[in-house]
């Protein structure tokens, strides 16, 4: 087994280094069914001089090979990344994860169990994914119940079969705003009966700043974009599950729009709240508060962009 770790990144330089540090410390036993591994970067038009950087240490990055595009999104930098990867099992993760030195070890000891167990390679492994907001030590954070996810394919930290990817046809591009690119992708994968096996062995801790209001304008643009981008995963897989992640239903609608008393508790509203929840040292309490609105501009981000498609007779 020869793994290729893909991973996409876009000007986030200061992470990256600990991300690619974790990645060269990792420790594989002496009777490890993996050959060898390889990073393989690709740089998504960064400005921040991550390519620079990467040249000048090149020398403490021996499995890192490095390539660029034009700023383009992470579906295509990964299927950039797919495309050159020397590997036969690709793991994606992003460019703000810090994995432990376990983490590929971890694994490969879960795919090799999985083949023996179902006797092929129709699979593909998960592994655990750690918020935290410690750049210091991310490594540190302990497990909390907003940490599960129940995604079926979650680039974050995913390890397949290269030829499976290339079987369903890699990721789709036309995602080129934020969101669904690798749900959808799973959604194909589950269709050629492919099995997610959890792997919480694997663990990575995504970094990302603590929350403070200065974010919320990209936050709430955040979540019109994957509205948006829902509509198109719609589009393709036209199911009720579908609608249900994209929170397209009428119960999604209710939900939100009650708890947001139909937008009025909004990012202005909430302010002193948010603000003195951050003062206090609870910044993700205030995040998880805030997610009330977030929601409601998801759902009406979702809602518009399905009437606006439907005018164009799409759907």
């Amino acid at each position: 087994m020869f793994f290729s770790v893909v991973i996409p990144t876009y000007n986030r330089k200061p992470i990256l280094e600990k991300c690619l540090k974790a990645l060269e410390l990792q420790v594989l036993s002496a009777s490890s069914i993996v050959s060898d591994y390889e990073i393989v970067l690709v740089d998504d038009g960064s400005n921040d001089g991550t390519l620079e950087w990467l040249e000048t240490h090149k020398d403490e990055f021996p499995h890192v090979r490095t390539f660029e595009q034009e700023h383009m999104g992470p579906a295509a930098a990964r299927n950039l990344g797919v495309e050159k990867a020397k590997g036969d099992t690709i793991i994606f993760i992003d460019s703000d994860l810090v994995v432990t030195e376990a983490f590929l070890q971890a694994h490969a000891d879960a795919l090799t169990e999985a083949k023996e167990k179902f006797g092929n390679d129709k699979f593909f492994t998960y592994g655990a994914v750690i918020n935290t907001a410690n750049f210091e030590n991310p490594t540190s954070e302990p497990y909390k119940l907003t940490d599960y996810s129940a995604a079926f394919f979650a680039t974050g930290n995913v390890a397949i079969a290269k030829h499976w990817l290339e079987e369903a046809g890699l990721f789709d591009t036309g995602f080129q705003l934020y969101g669904w690119e690798d749900l959808e992708l799973g959604v194909r994968l589950k269709n050629l009966g492919l099995k997610l096996i959890k792997c919480p062995e694997a663990v990575g801790y995504h970094w990302h700043p603590a929350f403070n209001l200065e974010q919320i304008p990209n936050l709430i643009d955040k979540e019109i974009q994957r509205g948006r981008m829902g509509v198109l995963f719609y589009q393709k897989h036209p199911t009720w599950n579908v609608r249900m992640m994209i929170q397209m239903t009428w119960i999604h609608r209710l939900l939100w729009g009650v708890l947001s008393l139909n937008g009025a508790v909004n990012e202005r509203t909430m302010a002193p709240l948010l603000r003195q929840l951050i003062k206090s040292g609870k910044p993700q309490l205030a995040l998880e508060l805030a997610r009330i609105f977030l929601n409601w501009y998801n759902v009406q981000g979702v809602y518009a962009a399905y009437v606006e498609a439907k005018k164009e007779q799409k759907i």
